[in-house]
């Protein structure tokens, strides 16, 4: 079982894309234990927000960017202690860097943090319950993730970097590391398939499940829309995954059904769920891409109804199994109270008749 690392290129806590386009200066940055051991290219990459990929790299092979007052290569593993020099450069957007030292973004973090709680903490591990809503990073025209969050709230973690994503609008266990080695090994168990992700999920329409646990399989392609949008399509030319589908509840009432059911990752494909159960015409409540809207508001769905419910893996210190859990939101169980009022008063005017 696993589900899909995110990039390990780590860095500084000042980003070196946030020297002023009005007043560009040379950054030296001593490698600390957290930097160690990654590729100079990757360490770069990591804080140049905003500045081109190439330029990047055209700084480092003409030696503007010098490892111990040496020039040296993208692929130099950069040791504890080495001093890295990074001439100047400019943001390509500003003004965007410049709104996290806004009084009132620090405002919106603490208000996205509120909303947050923790499920698990200690020296490498901080795990929350990501609400549903909140993307995990920044990017696209949204100025606060989750990882931008903590950065803000929590400047007392001189590392913190996702272990790996959720949607935006899936909610659940989200998994971030305190320690590079700890987000090192916990993507080797991702990688190596020993790690357990599951999710809840309410798909359109009465799921029939057999005799076993459903096993969703197909080649799934990425693709974009015109808009530059992502999407995910059932292709055979597509990259394989692999769903494990176990129906718990089935609900009905007049005009619709809904069924409750447990999804567990066997591969962690972008958009996987949703795309299988699209595919198995069964679409999420509440998925604007994958979904229909008629059927959404029929049953007048308000958010994606998928969370991530329990990740289990083994604890990248102590070796503990862990199993963290999140209850299941409120809004699930509203809706489910929805249809078993329905489905008790039915009942009551059968027997009344």
């Amino acid at each position: 079982m696993k589900f899909e690392p995110i990039s390990q290129s780590l860095g500084p806590k000042t980003p070196i894309s946030s020297v002023s386009p009005t007043a560009p200066t040379v950054h030296l940055q001593t490698i600390g234990p957290e930097e160690a051991g990654q590729r100079l290219d990757n360490y770069l990459l990591r804080w140049a927000k905003g500045v081109p990929k190439s330029h990047v790299y055209r700084i480092i092979r003409s030696g503007e960017v010098r490892v111990n007052k040496k020039k040296a290569e993208p692929t130099t593993r950069l040791v504890e202690g080495d001093v890295v020099r990074v001439p100047p450069v400019r943001l390509a957007e500003p003004a965007q860097m410049a709104i996290v030292n806004t009084a009132q973004t620090k405002s919106r973090a603490q208000g996205y943090s509120d909303k947050m709680p923790i499920l698990y903490e200690d020296d490498a591990l901080l795990i929350v319950n990501k609400p549903a809503g909140l993307a995990v990073h920044g990017g696209s025209g949204i100025a606060l993730g989750v990882i931008e969050t903590l950065r803000i709230t929590r400047p007392e973690l001189k590392f913190i970097e996702l272990v790996h994503r959720l949607d935006r609008d899936t909610s659940g266990v989200l998994l971030l590391a305190k320690k590079r080695s700890a987000l090192v090994e916990l993507h080797r168990q991702i990688r190596e398939g020993q790690t357990d992700k599951r999710y809840y999920l309410l798909a359109h329409g009465e799921v029939t499940q057999g005799a076993g646990v459903m096993q969703l399989k197909y080649a799934l392609h990425k693709y974009l829309l015109p808009n530059g949008e992502r999407r995910v399509r059932v292709d055979p030319d597509g990259l394989p995954s692999h769903t494990a589908l176990r129906v718990i509840k089935t609900l009905k009432r007049e005009n619709a059904t809904i069924t409750l059911a447990e999804a567990q990752l066997k591969t962690g494909r972008t958009h996987q769920i949703r795309v299988h159960l699209q595919k198995l015409g069964h679409s999420i409540l509440g998925d604007d891409k994958y979904g229909f809207e008629d059927q959404d508001k029929m049953v007048k769905s308000k958010r994606l109804y998928l969370h991530a419910h329990l990740a289990g893996f083994t604890h990248p210190r102590t070796g503990e199994k862990m199993r963290i859990e999140s209850p299941l939101p409120v809004e699930f169980t509203a809706m489910m109270k929805l249809f078993e009022v329905a489905s008790e008063k039915s009942e009551t005017i059968k027997a009344a008749t």
